[in-house]
């Protein structure tokens, strides 16, 4: 039975790889179809608890029946969270921990607790963002379909992370960002097949999201002109401080998830209650902070706000965002970090034009140059911050300039060993344990891992090393070749080493392989 299921692994390796395209674009187009519906439904809650708050200001006796509302809200989406643990939060941590092999999702549960939660939480008002669920959700439909028609292992994963590149795609009309961020942040390697099997995921689910909401960018801004070479200076300083400002924020929400850890007082389904009677009270004095920040960065640009109210609406949408993602509310950071990184990009913007006589014309620019610079720090990806900026403003004019902060700002964290949010996030469910971890089975499974210039494998032949326990070398990937290794095959950097293991160790086995080809240099 073993040698059947390892022969019936090794032969949908080698058969799976074109079929796992038109796959991807079957998982896009659920992914898609679902993401659109979850997208509109924000939208539609959104702008109800927008005009409740309205009628509040104007009837006073509504004002104890919304909060008795929130406070019922609050605790059902407590008790949604308490029941399925994998909904908590934006989703994407739990996405990295199930393709690691270290946690387990059931897609169904997944995929109605966050559709529900998440709609729930951002009619509240919370300040929380579409992303994340829209990721989670995505990838849960790419587990469905792999589970529905029995797919390997090896399938799964790939038709998860199809179904993840999707929900990105889906969620801000960023076909490119999807496969990118499905690249550097999940996978944190290139694979040519996670390459076109998320792509066709992307530009399927991408298609569906335009067809309802159309071909305009998530942020339409009027014509940018690019900021001048000799100002290139202003740029350097903004990616220190939001590279800066970055890691203060990853620092300020893990520190947030502590506080509410120590409220032992307090029932793990009523901490979300905080969060929703918080979002009632700004809600009656301060609505600009409320919801993921789409609303706030166009009104940043369109209106022109002094120093000291951004500065005012910056610091509560920071503190707003803590209490909201701290809470465990399903619901991700990334619009509310792209919301807050273009209050700071307003603020320098103001603040330069004030000293140095900076044009009052690229504001704008800092904005989005923010933006981009803010995400980079926080999630450790230059390339997706770049792309995905690019994406969402429909502009390739601020090219380099958007590229320039991402690395000021990378540089910045890397130097400092700031952690990527969704890593120490993950590192945080693990130690908890309050999410289902991954069983172990004995079911094969394939483990593929690049070699980088410069790392242990680099060079050497098969037999040179110490391999892990319980995995099997079967197959060398060099460009379009592949090899059928042997004990005196020597490996090189940018081979891609193609090992069969089983399930119940394939966690411990890819991070070993994954630090072995990693280059010492990035050690």
């Amino acid at each position: 039975m073993i040698k059947n299921d390892t022969i019936n692994t090794l032969r949908k390796w080698h058969d799976f790889r074109l079929k796992i395209i038109i796959e991807g674009m079957i998982v896009g187009l659920f992914a898609g179809i679902l993401v659109v519906c979850y997208r509109y439904l924000l939208q539609k809650s959104f702008e109800f608890s927008q005009n409740m708050y309205s009628f509040q200001l104007k009837h006073y006796w509504m004002i104890p029946i919304w909060f008795i509302g929130l406070i019922i809200g609050g605790w059902f989406v407590g008790k949604l969270v308490k029941k399925e643990p994998m909904i908590s939060g934006s989703g994407i941590p739990q996405i990295e921990g199930i393709l690691s092999d270290k946690l387990y999702m059931n897609w169904w549960k997944v995929i109605l607790g966050k559709f529900l939660g998440g709609i729930i939480c951002i009619g509240a008002g919370l300040s929380l963002g579409r992303e994340g669920p829209s990721i989670q959700m995505g990838a849960a439909a790419g587990q469905g379909f792999s589970r529905l028609f029995k797919r390997v292992k090896l399938e799964e994963k790939h038709l998860i992370t199809c179904g993840a590149s999707a929900g990105l795609a889906a969620a801000f009309n960023a076909p490119i960002s999807g496969l990118i961020f499905a690249l550097e942040e999940v996978h944190k390697n290139f694979s040519p097949v996670v390459m076109s099997s998320a792509l066709a995921a992307s530009l399927t689910a991408d298609y569906i999201s335009k067809e309802f909401f159309g071909l305009k960018p998530v942020f339409n801004f009027k014509q940018i002109n690019p900021i001048p070479l000799d100002k290139y200076v202003f740029l350097i300083v903004l990616g220190i401080i939001v590279g800066l400002l970055g890691i203060v924020f990853n620092k300020a929400l893990l520190k947030t998830q502590d506080i509410y850890t120590k409220l032992k007082w307090l029932p793990s389904e009523a901490k979300i209650i905080v969060a929703f009677i918080i979002a009632g009270i700004l809600g009656l004095v301060l609505p600009e902070v409320l919801g993921g920040g789409h609303e706030l960065i166009s009104l940043i640009v369109n209106t022109p706000f002094s120093i000291r109210v951004l500065l005012l609406i910056l610091f509560v949408k920071f503190l707003f965002t803590m209490v909201s993602y701290g809470s465990s509310a399903p619901g991700g950071i990334f619009l509310p970090l792209l919301a807050i990184g273009a209050l700071i990009g307003a603020v320098y913007g103001k603040a330069i034009n004030y000293l140095f006589g900076f044009s009052q014309d690229y504001v704008v620019n800092f904005v989005i140059l923010a933006m981009a610079g803010y995400f980079t720090a926080i999630v450790k990806a230059p390339i997706t911050g770049c792309i995905l900026i690019t994406e969402m403003t429909g502009s390739f004019s601020h090219l380099l300039s958007v590229g320039l902060v991402c690395l000021t700002a990378y540089i910045v964290v890397y130097a400092l060993n700031s952690k990527p949010i969704y890593e120490a996030l993950l590192e945080r469910i693990l130690n908890k344990g309050s999410i289902q971890i991954k069983d172990g089975k004995d079911t094969k499974v394939i483990i593929e891992t690049p070699i980088l210039m410069g790392s242990m494998l680099d060079g050497k032949k098969i037999k040179e090393f110490k391999w892990p326990s319980y995995c099997l070398v079967v197959g060398i990937k060099r460009g379009e070749t592949e090899i059928i290794p042997n004990g005196d095959t020597k490996m090189q950097s940018g081979d891609y080493l193609v090992v069969l293991s089983n399930e119940k160790n394939a966690a411990k086995i890819r991070e070993c392989l994954s630090k072995a080809g990693e280059s010492v240099y990035l050690q």
